[in-house]
């Protein structure tokens, strides 16, 4: 599995509570918060949901 590199760039305020637990279960829990996970399905699936409010980086 290759790596990614998930970022917070836009703060979770004012956004559905769906999002924000998507946000605290992919790691980030303060604005320009980075986390590297392995890209799995299930972690790519939360990032599509919260694309608006992340940055993603592949590593290699």
């Amino acid at each position: 599995m290759s790596k990614i590199k998930i970022t917070q760039i836009k703060s979770s305020i004012d956004r559905p509570e769906r999002q924000k637990l998507t946000l605290l279960a992919l790691g980030l829990k303060k604005l320009n918060a980075s986390k590297e996970v392995e890209a799995t399905p299930q972690i790519l699936g939360m990032v599509n949901k919260v694309s608006h409010l992340v940055k993603v980086e592949e590593i290699a």
